[in-house]
């Protein structure tokens, strides 16, 4: 398998525009060849600026969605095992709400929407069922995948976590929840942040057919120096599961790329 290469960018934005065009373009392709097109998608800054091209292109250029299943990376996990409450801003349902489905079905027929049916997130009372379902759908065409800042992690998954890891309820690190904290302000505090969450694994990623590792701004330096000085996947730094994807690639702007050598 080869090592991930890395593709620079001079801004999030242009990263947005050229991998939102490509993924317009794939999911085109597969509706010509009548079959689904599975997305995984994460939350959090590092995705915006990809969910806004697209929601942009789609604008301009309407384009059938109803084939498309977006498979949600994550999700907190609250009291009892239950999903964070939707309604929450930093629930990440309400995120694939507000960012993804509602922008992109925007200026769309609605024989072209994208159906809240085909947007999935792994059940806390049943996270091994999200790969049996994954697999039972032809599995994932291709993942976005987003780096932790701090410690590397990717989806929930924290540092030590194994290869072979699949869908689970995971504790968060607390530099996860402090690096959640700036994403999700209306946490207002660490003390509100969940301490669980459940998440796809690692094996659940690197299942992907291809995927991309998107690194943008100066937080994410430490994360892509790590990354590029790997060779395979570091259970130390999980953002290095990009390498073990069949055709993984790392997207990164300029200013997260400053410095190295």
């Amino acid at each position: 398998m080869s090592k991930a290469q890395l593709t620079l960018f001079d801004s999030p934005e242009e990263i947005g525009s050229v991998l939102g065009n490509r993924l317009l373009s794939e999911i085109g392709r597969a509706r010509a060849e009548k079959r689904r097109y599975v997305l995984g998608c994460p939350t959090g800054r590092t995705p915006k600026p990809i969910y806004s091209a697209i929601a942009s292109r789609l604008a301009k250029s309407p384009q059938d969605l109803s084939h498309v299943v977006l498979t949600m990376m994550d999700e907190y996990v609250v009291e009892r095992r239950d999903n964070a409450p939707a309604e929450k801003p930093w629930s990440c349902h309400y995120f694939a709400r507000n960012e993804i489905i509602r922008r992109w079905n925007e200026h769309l027929p609605k024989e072209f929407a994208l159906g809240d049916s085909s947007v999935w997130f792994p059940d806390p009372v049943d996270p091994a069922h999200y790969d049996t379902r994954i697999k039972e759908v032809g599995g994932i065409d291709f993942f976005i995948l987003a780096s932790g800042a701090s410690d590397g992690h990717v989806a929930f998954n924290p540092p030590g976590s194994p290869r072979d890891s699949r869908t689970r309820i995971v504790e968060l690190s607390e530099q996860t929840r402090r690096d959640n904290l700036q994403t999700f302000p209306a946490f207002g505090s660490i003390d509100a942040v969940p301490t669980h969450g459940v998440s796809v694994g690692i094996a659940t990623i690197t299942a992907a057919r291809a995927g991309v590792m998107v690194l943008t701004g100066a937080s994410k330096r430490e994360s892509l120096s790590r990354i590029l000085k790997a060779e395979h996947y570091d259970p130390q730094w999980p953002a290095t599961v990009v390498h073990e994807i069949a055709a993984g690639e790392i997207l990164a702007d300029r200013e997260a790329a400053a410095g190295l050598g």
